[in-house]
């Protein structure tokens, strides 16, 4: 840490850099924290985590017992140990006994993306419910056609305020908060949807993944899935930079170009031909196509295409890279996949052999400091990296199913919760370590 400290001043090493590798060194050294405890209210399986996207201040979760609940994980409410370690107790929580509270299992709980003032949960009890954080009431319903698995919101949005909602039922709804209705429904999946998550690049673009084991990308802005991903389609590693791609291009699109006005060419002087004297098209002026209708049509809604599989069994997490370039999928085959989102390919990262769950979707994380990926894996919490697909880190504190993560930015902290009711804190080691010794005390010789 002193090496970079000394960069840093020197000017050797630019800010944004000096900041990645301190973040990135900070994560390697995650551990359970000993300074922070959330004092978890739930009676229930933590199903969801979620720290709110504009403060990195509220945390959000919910739990099989129908209720959520949001803690200040900045602002200790008790301390312990002459100050040592900060509880955390909820700000609030809404259950069973509330009014407009949900019956059955919490299976979702996301803030909304632009400020704290709204949260929305999904219920096993076929409901969404939106919240007024200040009031604790809800502000709107949505009455599902069955068990909600997963709802999500883009944090990109500037034009719509919609949650994706995947349930046991095969189509894949959209509902408007400004309207209190639904905007969408896409259909494609066979079987219910486990789990859903907007692209990190752009507003429009969905993801659902299905009990189908099909992974499909939605532009909502027309009707379709425009991209099935295929297990059988794959490339090795991570696509080549952007003016390596370039440089190569050059050379290759200009024979295609030549061949492409060529054909053009054939096909005008074919259809002269075809033409009578007065300029009108004979009935056997019909041009053949041959490849250019292919690529017109949806890869959706081609049936070859529109039966691939990304996963041998139900899709149980997605998580999309903060770059929006790769796309990370679990499945219930006990598979990890890294995907390359604009070529649609496996990127074949053979990742070490792990056990997940089956019965139910989970929340996995990513950090963007760092090339690691943090997965529940039964009752532990792997960190893979995402190019190698080794094991990096290994988190061990539930004594049951890890069913949720999530990565906080701000402070490089991992929050979990599981079938054991508790949510863990893992922080940043406090010691600064280094193979520099530190900065060197200002002693004389004859200093005691």
């Amino acid at each position: 840490m002193w090496r970079e400290i000394g960069d840093r001043e020197a000017g050797k090493l630019r800010p944004s850099s000096f900041s990645n590798r301190v973040k990135s060194n900070r994560i390697q050294t995650l551990q359970l924290s000993n300074q922070k405890e959330i004092v978890s209210p739930h009676r229930g399986a933590i199903n969801s985590l979620q720290v709110d996207l504009t403060e990195g201040r509220y945390l959000l979760s919910g739990a099989s017992d129908a209720s959520a609940a949001v803690y200040d994980i900045q602002r200790g409410t008790d301390y312990e140990g002459g100050g040592a370690i900060s509880k955390h107790k909820a700000i609030f929580v809404v259950d069973k006994q509330h009014e407009n509270g949900h019956k059955y299992a919490v299976s979702s709980a996301v803030w909304y993306p632009v400020d704290t003032g709204l949260f929305v949960t999904g219920s096993y009890d076929h409901h969404i419910n939106v919240w007024d954080t200040n009031t604790t009431q809800v502000v709107v319903n949505f009455k599902m056609p069955g068990k909600v698995y997963r709802t999500a919101m883009s944090s990109l949005a500037t034009s719509h305020m919609l949650i994706a909602a995947g349930t046991e039922d095969v189509q894949v709804r959209l509902c408007d908060i400004a309207s209190g209705a639904f905007a969408h429904t896409l259909s494609g999946h066979r079987d219910g949807v486990m789990t859903v998550e907007w692209s990190t690049s752009s507003e429009w673009v969905l993801v659902t993944g299905g009990c189908d084991g099909a992974i499909r990308f939605w532009d909502i802005r027309r009707a379709g899935c425009f991209l099935v991903l295929d297990q059988s389609q794959s490339q090795l590693g991570r696509r080549p930079p952007v003016l390596q791609r370039s440089a190569t291009n050059k050379g290759s699109t200009a024979k295609p170009l030549l061949a492409s006005q060529s054909s053009f060419a054939k096909a005008r002087a074919q259809q002269r031909k075809h033409t009578n004297g007065n300029g009108a098209k004979s009935s056997t002026s019909k041009i053949p196509v041959k490849g250019s209708m292919k690529q017109r049509l949806h890869p959706g809604m081609l049936s070859s295409q529109d039966r691939a599989t990304a996963h041998y069994g139900a899709v149980t997490g997605l998580k999309v890279t903060d770059d929006g370039m790769y796309l990370l999928s679990a499945g219930s085959d006990s598979r990890l996949r890294l995907w390359d989102v604009e070529s649609g390919c496996n990127t074949l990262v053979n990742f070490e052999t792990v056990r997940l769950q089956t019965s139910k979707p989970i929340q996995l994380a990513t950090s963007p400091n760092s090339p690691l990926a943090f997965v529940p894996c039964m009752t532990a919490v792997k960190a893979f990296d995402m190019w190698s697909g080794r094991t990096a880190l290994t988190f061990r504190g539930h004594y049951e199913h890890v069913n949720c993560c999530w990565f906080s930015l701000q402070d490089q902290e991992l929050y979990t919760g599981g079938n054991d009711r508790q949510i863990l804190v893992w922080s940043p080691s406090r010691l600064i370590s280094d193979e520099d010794e530190g900065p060197v005390k200002d002693e004389d010789n004859w200093s005691d």
